[in-house]
């Protein structure tokens, strides 16, 4: 985890908001002393479960020929 003093945070919040984005977690510090930490949001588990709970209703449906053929070619390109 990288530490970045207050001053230099507030001049360079663009920079620091892209590396939390990344997955980055920064300690702000006031002289030395830790005051804030800048980390990722958590993903929101409910939109997290309905996308997967459509993809598994989609996966689940039986294919026909064509679309296996069409889904293999697709693979190949």
């Amino acid at each position: 985890m990288r530490e970045i003093g207050a001053f230099k945070a507030k001049t360079h919040l663009s920079e620091l908001l892209s590396a939390v984005a990344a997955g980055e977690s920064i300690t702000i510090t006031r002289r030395g002393r830790p005051v804030a930490r800048l980390v990722p949001v958590a993903p929101d588990r409910g939109a997290a479960l309905a996308e997967l709970r459509a993809l598994r209703a989609r996966l689940s449906a039986p294919l026909d020929r064509a679309e296996i053929l069409a889904a293999r070619d697709e693979g190949r390109r």
